[in-house]
């Protein structure tokens, strides 16, 4: 055995002694929010960000398809050097003109738009206020940037205003955080945030890769729907929730944009997102803004109001202004149980463990979607009364 697989052995052994180990479990098939594994067996699945359905919407398909014929299936190259396309462009102005900012810039995902927006914004003498259950892609970024960096308890005000004020001799100060929280589905208190920033002369960046698409007046995210785009100095969305396709984006003002084309490493370094991905996505955006955008966020959180309700009815706690609903087990052998009992009655909801959430918070992470039936919705209730 060489030394590479004594490393990995002794590592995966100390994974699973833990109760962490984890594994991929390919799919073969999707109908709806029904996904079909390998094996055949079909399950509802709770465990896609999905929302709206959009990701088997043959729409896209049919748009993927074209954009492939025009444009082959990949970009040959980043955008610096000649990985640019027209299509790239028509979606960044059609998410700008979403979000309501002057600019908008595309990532190949909401990982590398906050590895590479954060250290392009800030560095060493400045410091970064994050929340403490911000997503790894924002923790990661702050890493990368070499910027001092504060975590203030979940969304505790109080604590980030003493950071802020006590950081005077800081270069910069930015505040981060996710406006939907991905494992637990509240939302930041985002006025008071840009209270605090406005006070102390601080950067305001939000994650709203789950509020994109779902929240807000044509799905532009919670930012809009409170009104503070004026207070908000960079937003990151995501194509591969609520758009149903892969790839992110980063909007605010044109200076902004120019700053990370000539700075954020994960764009300049990487292969360009595909054109044919930006002509679907630029179907889905046309979806997400229209009439039918808003019919599909009105079923999505009629659902939202069900399940919540069902949950409610069996001892759940469980909230109606996100889609994504934390039944917490506490050990991570507690949600393998639980994941594998609602297996058996035909539904698919993944276990998540540490480090994904922290310790003796392990759970199920139940995500509803537009797609899903009342009576799916039913069969998830009774499943969890069961266990």
């Amino acid at each position: 055995m060489s030394g590479l697989d004594e490393l990995a052995r002794a590592r995966l052994a100390h994974i699973t002694e833990r109760g962490h180990l984890r594994g991929l479990e390919p799919l073969s098939a999707r109908r709806g929010a029904v996904a079909v594994l390998q094996s055949g067996e079909e399950l509802v699945n709770f465990s896609s960000n999905d929302y709206l359905g959009l990701a088997t919407d043959p729409r896209l398909a049919a748009a993927l398809s074209r954009g492939a014929a025009q444009h082959g299936s990949g970009a040959g190259a980043s955008r610096l050097v000649c990985g640019d396309f027209d299509a790239h462009h028509a979606l960044e102005r059609a998410i700008a003109d979403l979000e309501g900012t002057e600019a908008s810039l595309l990532f190949n995902s909401g990982y590398a738009a906050n590895c590479g927006l954060i250290p392009a914004l800030v560095g060493p003498g400045d410091l970064i206020a994050s929340d403490a259950l911000n997503h790894a892609s924002l923790i990661d970024g702050c890493r990368l940037s070499r910027a001092s960096v504060e975590v203030y308890a979940h969304g505790d005000l109080d604590v980030l205003g003493r950071i802020l004020a006590q950081a005077s001799r800081a270069r910069r100060r930015l505040v981060l955080t996710d406006t939907v929280f991905s494992m637990d589905g509240d939302r930041a208190p985002l006025a008071g945030l840009a209270a605090l920033c406005d006070k102390h002369g601080a950067l305001l960046v939000v994650d709203e890769a789950h509020a994109t698409g779902i929240l807000g007046p044509r799905g532009a995210g919670l930012v809009a729907a409170l009104g503070l785009g004026a207070h908000v100095d960079a937003r990151m969305g995501t194509l591969s929730k609520a758009a149903g396709l892969v790839g992110a984006h980063v909007s605010g003002s044109r200076l902004l944009r120019d700053l990370l084309i000539n700075q954020a490493r994960t764009l300049i370094f990487s292969t360009a997102l595909p054109p044919a991905i930006s002509v679907a996505a630029l179907e889905a955006t046309r979806i997400i803004t229209s009439p039918e955008g808003d019919a599909l966020r009105t079923r999505l959180f009629d659902n939202v109001t069900t399940l919540a309700q069902g949950l409610q009815a069996i001892g759940v706690p469980a909230r109606t202004d996100s889609p994504i609903f934390p039944v917490v087990t506490g050990s991570p052998e507690s949600a393998v149980h639980a994941m594998l009992h609602l297996r058996r009655r035909g539904i698919l909801a993944k276990a998540i463990r540490p480090p994904t959430v922290p310790e003796g918070t392990s759970r199920l992470r139940i995500a509803v979607s537009a797609a899903h039936t009342k009576d799916q919705l039913s069969a998830l209730v009774d499943a969890l009364r069961t266990i």
